[in-house]
């Protein structure tokens, strides 16, 4: 199985299929790269480079001792962009991935990027603070962590339930999609799931957003509930000047397997539009 070597020593998971303009998809929290299963397929099969990596304490990578910090999770991209030298990439962030869009950018520069993509990504900002005050309350992300110690296998099935507006009445993803969802959580560094938990919750993308100058696209479901558009998608549209908004009009978090057909049909337009060439 393929790895790279993060700066730190800490051995980070990646698979890359196909050939052609490279695609680097960054997982959500507190999934794994195999979360990105019904894109990457047809990604590469279209003629895009894909490449899709599991991050530090998830999926098949290192569980790390420390580095559970968007500057590090930004240099483990950066680690990944130039073991594999990639240039003309296009950078899609779900989730919590859309932070590391975000702070590789406004770090590292844009001179190995084309194209960047946030799909019901956490930026700009959730936390609810004096200068942020149409953010969500720390009360909200409090009973997160607190749910995580206490009892993190309970509280990760349910939160898969929310992943997907999923119900008794509301199957959204099939039975088994919720397990398979459930599975990569369980599966993650109990460490890391916390500390990036208190992560995307409280990290300030603001500063970093307005650094963004390649072609972005924006999706965000009108109907998450973990990620409310209006903290979120609406707010990163007014922040990335070279940006463009998406509303999935019912959709939920977790649009990635809700939406596959639509999500990949958006993808592939921004993908094969005119854009900036990044040059090394």
């Amino acid at each position: 199985m393929p790895y790279f070597q993060a700066k730190d020593g800490t051995n980070i998971y990646f698979y890359d299929w196909g050939a052609g303009a490279p695609v680097v998809l960054i997982h959500g929290w507190p999934l794994s790269s195999a979360s990105w299963e019904y894109q990457a397929r047809v990604l590469a099969d279209s003629g895009f480079r894909v490449i899709a990596y599991d991050r530090r304490g998830f999926g098949r990578s290192d569980w790390a001792a420390r580095g559970y910090d968007y500057d590090t999770l930004a240099s483990d991209l950066n680690d990944l962009m130039e073991g594999l030298n990639l240039s003309g990439a296009t950078l899609v962030g779900f989730s919590m991935g859309g932070g590391e869009v975000a702070r590789y950018i406004a770090r590292y520069g844009e001179s190995r990027v084309a194209k960047a993509a946030f799909v019901s990504a956490v930026t700009p900002y959730l936390l609810k603070t004096d200068d942020n005050p149409d953010g969500v309350d720390r009360k909200v992300f409090e009973d997160i962590y607190a749910h995580l110690i206490k009892d993190r296998p309970a509280f990760l099935q349910s939160f898969a339930e929310k992943f997907f507006n999923y119900s008794a009445l509301h199957h959204t993803v099939s039975s088994a999609q919720l397990q398979f969802a459930g599975q990569q959580a369980f599966m993650a560094s109990p460490d890391a799931t916390l500390k990036l938990a208190h992560a995307w919750a409280e990290t300030d993308f603001r500063g970093d957003a307005t650094k963004i100058t390649v072609p972005t696209l924006i999706i965000h479901g009108t109907s998450d509930k973990l990620v409310p558009i209006e903290h979120s998608g609406a707010r990163m549209k007014s922040l990335v000047a070279n940006s463009e908004l998406l509303e999935y009009d019912g959709e939920p978090h977790g649009l990635t397997n809700t939406a596959p057909d639509k999500l990949n049909e958006d993808l592939l337009r921004f993908l094969r539009a005119p854009g900036r060439v990044a040059a090394l």
